[in-house]
């Protein structure tokens, strides 16, 4: 082992999930494309208070971007994200369910990620489409 260095510990770095896709534009794509679909979907739509979609599309950016790596810009802004708890006014049945994976199905296909990113990131999301249910039916 004579001429070999010792790699100390936290040396080496390893991309991000959020770096291995492309960062930032990559989510921002996902995102806008994903709220395309809900900006048309009589289901969906109604859960979104605002007129300007846009302000939801950011904060699910932040969220995205800083899950899979990135910028922590929306936990600064925002604090922990307590996805749960800021559903909770919302009616999230199978049906909403079904209808936010289909339009996110869309938006992930769109991205042209290889399969094995959009395999990691298409099932974070069904995950978090199921725990965000709040109502039988």
């Amino acid at each position: 082992m004579e001429g070999v260095k010792e790699i100390r510990r936290g040396t080496l770095q390893e991309q991000t999930f959020y770096e291995q896709v492309g960062g930032e534009e990559t989510f921002r794509r996902l995102v806008h494309r994903f709220y395309e679909g809900v900006a048309e979907d009589p289901l969906l739509r109604p859960m979104y208070p605002e007129e300007d979609l846009g302000p939801a599309e950011e904060r699910l950016t932040l969220f995205l971007i800083q899950y899979w790596g990135g910028p922590t810009t929306y936990s600064d802004n925002r604090g922990h994200p307590r996805l749960r708890m800021r559903h909770a006014p919302f009616t999230v049945d199978r049906a909403a369910h079904d209808a936010w994976l289909k339009h996110m199905r869309v938006a992930v296909e769109e991205l042209g990620l290889s399969e094995e990113h959009e395999h990691t990131l298409w099932n974070y999301l069904t995950y978090a489409a199921a725990s965000m249910v709040n109502t039988p039916g």
